[in-house]
């Protein structure tokens, strides 16, 4: 392990938000799941959890650096143009952008929700194809650009594009969390970090090395994991019982809980992987999904789920 010069609040300290770092972890453990959207309350620890995931996957040698996508970023500075330091010495070179840097890591975008429309198009055009090609300024170039897209927002402050939300693989509400008691750990833990921040970190650092070889575990372990045929035929009916929108649905659905077996070390996937996985898996593909009446459809795919799985709710 390698302790980076400046230090971001760790993974496993960060109380509370257990689906959100949950789903994380699932798509470090398999990136085809495609993505995370995280629509809720401003300050909850979002963007804290989003970098600390990076960092660690980062100082353990697992290569899934966190890069951001901000606001109002230009055309060049996300697809790459032309070098102009070079194109002054008359060389003709590409300089590469941030969708080059987020390849084979997290590409994550605070307020997804307020993206300008050009950088949506971007977005589900390269998230579709896994690559970038870049035709302007007598540049032709084309780089593969394969990441985790990783969003997070308030639903209050504007609407996601269906076609964009479709494309993140996994979807979870975060609220403020109420209870006295773990606001105030919240707090003390904070400002534990803030006031001496190696030592704070030193003292997680066994928690992340474990979260981290459980990771290394699971992808290890992930492709060996089969999933009967009969467990599969119920995901498809999970799907269509809950309404959910497209056939992305059911791919997401099994791949997620292929990897929590992995993460589990089991050989097979489970019904009760099945139900786990459905409630970030699909309710932001149906028509009530997180930032609307979120609640309403978790509750109604996990339902629907046991129902369909024949196990009891959880």
């Amino acid at each position: 392990m390698t302790t980076p010069n400046s230090l971001i609040f760790p993974f496993t300290a960060v109380l509370g938000q257990e689906e959100l770092k949950n789903c994380l972890i699932l798509t470090a453990v398999d990136p085809s799941i495609s993505g995370v959207l995280a629509l809720g309350d401003r300050g909850t620890a979002k963007t804290t959890i989003i970098r600390a995931l990076g960092q660690l996957l980062t100082n353990h040698g697992l290569g899934m650096p966190v890069v951001e996508l901000p606001l109002g970023s230009s055309e060049d500075r996300v697809l790459g143009t032309m070098d102009l330091q070079k194109a002054l010495n008359g060389d003709v070179a590409f300089a590469p952008g941030i969708l080059s840097r987020a390849h084979g890591g997290f590409l994550y975008i605070d307020e997804v929700n307020l993206l300008d429309d050009f950088l949506v198009d971007v977005l589900l055009d390269v998230s579709a194809s896994g690559v970038n090609r870049v035709e302007r300024d007598g540049i032709s170039h084309t780089h593969a650009a394969r990441f985790v897209l990783v969003g997070s927002g308030n639903p209050e402050e504007g609407d996601l594009r269906p076609q964009l939300k479709d494309r993140f693989g996994l979807a979870t509400e975060v609220r403020t969390i109420r209870e006295a008691a773990v606001r105030a750990e919240i707090a003390r833990r904070r400002m534990l970090f803030d006031d001496d921040e190696p030592s704070f970190f030193h003292q997680w650092s066994e928690r992340e090395e474990q979260v981290a070889q459980r990771i290394l575990a699971a992808r290890t372990h992930l492709h060996s994991v089969h999933t009967p045929p009969h467990v599969l035929q119920q995901i498809v009916e999970v799907c269509v019982e809950s309404g959910a929108v497209g056939h992305r649905a059911e791919v997401v659905l099994a791949r997620t809980a292929r990897a929590i077996a992995a993460l589990a070390g089991r050989e097979e996937v489970t019904r009760s992987d099945v139900i786990f996985a459905a409630v970030p898996a699909l309710q932001h593909r149906m028509a009530d999904g997180p930032g609307t009446r979120g609640a309403s459809a978790s509750s109604q795919v996990k339902l629907t789920a046991a129902r369909v799985l024949g196990l009891r709710a959880a």
